[in-house]
């Protein structure tokens, strides 16, 4: 179940609140003792969080969804320090990673426990359901929801944290589909672009030195900027070999990109998500815009 973007905190008594983690999403699924994760396009990527991978309740069988986290240097969530480990599968570098870049699992809904599937249950039925597990002593934990929406809004801004989810209490859970029960306030002026292009560093013809995105819209894809901050070195090589199986000769925008841009780039297809930072937002194009990292839990249809 997916949130609805918002303007404004919601209020009255039929809304729950709680922090919107800049993490990973993904469901959790334990049988027989066995977990299996899988991403918001349904990828298992349990291979890449064994530190989450032990069944918290042994042989009790559940489901339940939640975002996995890792803390910057600042001791805040960040989307950045996970990209060191999301996309690794070897063995040796994910043990590796496990002590560098520890992760957690914020579960914040149970969807099945002991065989009984509790979807059609409110969401406030789910959530004492969930708060009654003995999840404390494990790297899962359970994040607190709020009456008071503002409260955490203002708080969570002072904490330097992503913003504010808010849920219907009453709120059946509907699978992958995007609700206006559940809503969601970003403190950030982050979004999530298309890669339409890339452009080589100067004197280069194959070292990536930034990146052209868009917006996909009922127009087509909508040139947004071309953005260089935040690419370099290990991450440069990174969208280099991500991007390299999708070359195109067709530019993928549908309006004009500027000449000043669209000088030496290199047209790629427009299929990998990334997220962009900017100052300002409601504009044409990005403000001093700065990569993120990229969103493999994300397709350009979720954009739109």
């Amino acid at each position: 179940m997916l949130a609805t973007k918002t303007d404004r905190v919601p209020t009255g008594a039929q809304w729950l609140h709680e922090v919107k983690w800049d993490g990973v999403r993904v469901l959790v699924d334990v049988r027989d003792g066995a977990v299996r994760m899988t991403s918001r396009n349904d990828n298992d990527v349990t291979l890449a969080w064994p530190d989450l991978s032990d069944a918290p309740l042994g042989g009790r069988d559940l489901l339940v969804d939640g975002e996995v986290i890792a803390l910057n240097e600042r001791g805040v969530p960040d989307f950045r320090v996970l990209q060191h480990r999301m996309h690794v599968r070897n063995a040796r570098e994910v043990a590796r990673l496990v002590t560098s870049v520890p992760a957690t699992l914020m579960v914040f809904d149970l969807l099945r426990l002991d065989g009984e599937d509790l979807t059609a249950r409110p969401l406030e039925e789910r959530r004492a359901l969930l708060e009654e597990l003995p999840l404390a002593t494990s790297k899962w934990q359970v994040p607190a929801a709020y009456d008071d929406g503002d409260m955490l809004f203002d708080a969570t801004l002072q904490q330097g944290l992503e913003g504010v989810v808010s849920k219907r209490r009453g709120s059946r859970y509907r699978f992958d589909v995007r609700s206006d029960d559940w809503r969601k306030l970003a403190h950030r002026h982050r979004g999530s672009f298309v890669v339409g292009g890339w452009r080589p560093q100067v004197g280069t013809t194959d070292r990536l030195a930034s990146l052209l995105v868009g917006e996909p819209t009922a127009d087509g894809l909508l040139y947004r900027g071309r953005v260089g901050s935040g690419i370099a070195g290990a991450t440069s090589a990174r969208l280099a070999a991500l991007l390299a199986p999708l070359g195109s000769s067709t530019n993928p925008f549908a309006d004009e990109v500027p000449r000043v841009d669209a000088r030496g780039t290199f047209w790629v297809e427009p299929r990998v998500v990334v997220d962009i930072d900017t100052h300002g937002s409601g504009y044409d194009r990005l403000r001093q815009p700065s990569f993120q990292g990229v969103r493999d839990d994300l397709s350009p249809e979720d954009l739109s």
